[in-house]
């Protein structure tokens, strides 16, 4: 069953990535009152969350330290990537669309981790 689980979850996660960067690219073209194209990053990023979170610690915890950095990094660079032009604007689009995705996922994983970590003691 856990194989099955992490094929859901890897499919969900590209996905998510493929449809964060025709987003990114594609800005201009689609208004933004198509809020269900978030709506469905949040979604998919549930699913990878609920998908990834295993019993075992060391996936959940490497996990939640690549969500982490990435999410830090992408929220935190948008200010630089301005300066750099259109290129950038295209960069922060594709940056905020994986944020969607990956904060739930993060929270999620870090839930079950942390009640994993409670429980086993």
């Amino acid at each position: 069953m856990k194989s099955k689980e992490n094929l859901i979850g890897a499919w969900a996660f590209l996905f998510g990535v493929i449809l964060a960067i025709i987003l990114g690219v594609f800005q201009a073209t689609i208004s933004p009152s198509n809020g269900w194209i978030y709506l469905l990053l949040a979604i998919l990023g549930v699913i990878v969350g609920l998908a990834t979170s295993r019993e075992d610690y060391r996936d959940s915890v490497t996990f939640l330290l690549a969500t982490v950095s990435l999410v830090l990094v992408g929220y935190m660079g948008q200010a630089t990537l301005a300066l750099v032009g259109s290129i950038g604007d295209v960069i922060s689009i594709v940056l905020n669309a994986l944020l969607i995705m990956f904060i739930p996922a993060t929270i999620i994983v870090a839930l079950k981790t942390v009640f994993s970590v409670a429980t086993s003691k």
